[in-house]
């Protein structure tokens, strides 16, 4: 049995702990919180200092934070100790993320696997995969109609924002220019629409400072919505998300084009799913001394299975 330990206790640690079960190869030891007497469904629940002291036995943490808020320090700090898998989400910081953790990693002889979930994560293998096959073409990824975590965490960490939800919209006529080969302006591939509950006197500073947040919202259409709480809570409570991956590309006098869709009823259940393979990924690969922080272009798919490659073969090849 892969012992799991679960960081972080909001909408993704929660889907963790719902689909775990489905793992028989997986147990959860625990779930850790720097939040006190945490209420949790279905596993115990401890104080994150414990994962500090060595307390329990742990083969792989799953870190279930936000990337602005957490997971920059938490999988550098827990790497020192643990196999640590995450789903750090801002694509312009993951060099640096995964430097740092290469090497606590590497120094504690410890597996780590940063950014996966589906973008980063699937995504990321379908554009790679995309242009290695056609090296010659245009490429681009177009996300939603859905619920960002990250965007919607991001407007909570405004000043003034009580609740939030951000939706990603993906602009179809642009999509449809790409998949035809014809020009288009990568500014108007999204449009981001925010619904914010904050008080009124606070509404023109917010919204500045919601289109002007670097990484997030800065460059992009952005539409911010100011709406009562209960508005929110009876219009907004969903998670769905989604999107395309879409390459348009030349082979000879051909042109081909491909695409990877997903059409997610609920983002963290999916997301929660991804981090569990990867859990599993990195503790064969530690056993295999394959130490250090890694992406998804380093996984095999035999590492995210809990068959054996011979069964793989002959049932799915």
């Amino acid at each position: 049995m892969i012992k799991i330990a679960i960081v972080g206790y909001g909408n993704l640690g929660k889907a963790v702990e719902a689909h775990l079960k489905n793992y028989p190869d997986l147990q959860c030891i625990g779930i850790f919180s720097r939040r006190d007497n945490l209420k949790t469904q279905i596993y115990p629940s401890f104080h994150y200092d414990e994962l500090l002291n060595g307390e329990h036995d742990i083969d792989v943490c799953i870190l279930c934070g936000s990337s602005d808020q957490d997971l920059m320090s938490q999988t550098q700090e827990l790497s020192q100790y643990y196999n640590c898998i995450d789903s750090f989400d801002i694509h312009r910081l993951i060099p640096e993320h995964l430097d740092n953790v290469d090497k606590t990693s590497k120094r504690a002889k410890k597996t780590s696997i940063i950014s996966v979930g589906w973008d980063p994560g699937l995504f990321s293998w379908q554009r790679l995969l995309f242009e290695t096959i056609t090296p010659i073409g245009t490429s681009e990824t177009f996300w939603g109609k859905g619920v960002s975590q990250g965007h919607s965490n991001a407007i909570l960490n405004v000043e003034g924002v009580k609740k939030a939800v951000q939706y990603t919209i993906p602009n179809t006529e642009t999509l449809k220019k790409v998949q035809a080969g014809l020009s288009y302006d990568k500014e108007e591939k999204h449009e981001r629409h925010c619904y914010v509950v904050a008080d009124e006197k606070d509404h023109d500073r917010i919204k500045q400072d919601i289109i002007t947040m670097p990484h997030y919202f800065a460059g992009t259409k952005t539409l911010v919505y100011f709406v009562s709480e209960e508005e929110l809570k009876r219009n907004h409570h969903g998670k769905p998300h989604g999107g395309i991956v879409t390459r348009y590309g030349q082979t000879g006098d051909f042109n081909q084009t491909m695409s990877f869709n997903l059409d997610l009823e609920d983002n963290p259940s999916f997301t929660a799913t991804v981090l569990i393979v990867c859990a599993r990924a990195a503790f064969k690969m530690n056993k295999s001394k394959r130490f250090g922080a890694f992406t998804i272009f380093d996984l095999s798919l035999t590492d995210l299975s809990d068959k054996p490659r011979s069964t793989l073969i002959k049932d799915l090849l």
